[in-house]
């Protein structure tokens, strides 16, 4: 069966189709709002929290984004995506969390009030005091990629998917990353992957 992703391409549902394309697996994208389209009887029985993205896989459902995308991956991508040891796996399950906690909820704050959200709606103090805390943890992944041409092993994985889908919004509004010179240039590679493209399509429209 078709797997279904429900979700609205400009919310976390990107990295679910993102890793869709990567995998080369057959999808439906099923488009669901934030508000009204998540809110629906058929979509609450996918994810009864009513929060976007969602997928149903041959009547398995599943939400929240990280898990799915790494659910996909090794489910479908075996050791091309998904790494194959325990300790990289670990890894690849630090480097996500770590996006979620430490850059996650600053980026969107700074990028949405500096950037995204209409001007009589952004708030420069919200923004200036998001953007003064993303230093330390980007000075973190800098670091990291400094000697790396990628987060977990030597190619490609879902957890270089994971965190370069949080920094998009940042790198696609042309946001000053200067400071960080190993991720602007890691963005520059992972996001102009084809599966990456594919995706950002259904993003940029």
């Amino acid at each position: 069966m078709t797997l279904k992703i429900y979700g609205a391409p400009r919310s976390r549902a990107f990295r679910v189709l993102w890793a869709a394309e990567e995998l080369g697996i057959p999808y439906e994208h099923i488009p669901t709002d934030f508000q009204d389209g998540s809110k629906k009887p058929e979509f609450l029985a996918i994810n009864p929290n009513g929060r976007i993205p969602a997928i149903d896989d041959g009547g398995f459902h599943l939400f929240e984004s990280l898990a799915i995308t790494m659910y996909l991956a090794k489910k479908h991508g075996g050791a091309k995506l998904y790494p194959a040891t325990p300790e990289a796996e670990a890894c690849l399950w630090q480097w996500s969390l770590w996006g979620a906690n430490e850059i996650e909820l600053p980026l969107v704050q700074w990028i949405g009030n500096r950037y995204v959200l209409p001007p009589d709606k952004r708030s420069e103090t919200i923004a200036a005091e998001a953007e003064a805390k993303l230093p330390r943890p980007l000075a973190v992944l800098d670091a990291h990629l400094a000697n790396r041409q990628y987060m977990v092993g030597d190619a490609f994985t879902i957890a270089d998917l994971n965190v370069a889908s949080l920094l998009y919004t940042a790198w696609f509004n042309k946001a000053d990353l200067s400071r960080w010179p190993n991720v602007k240039a890691w963005l520059d590679r992972i996001l102009a992957r084809p599966g990456a493209l594919k995706a950002r399509k259904l993003r940029e429209v």
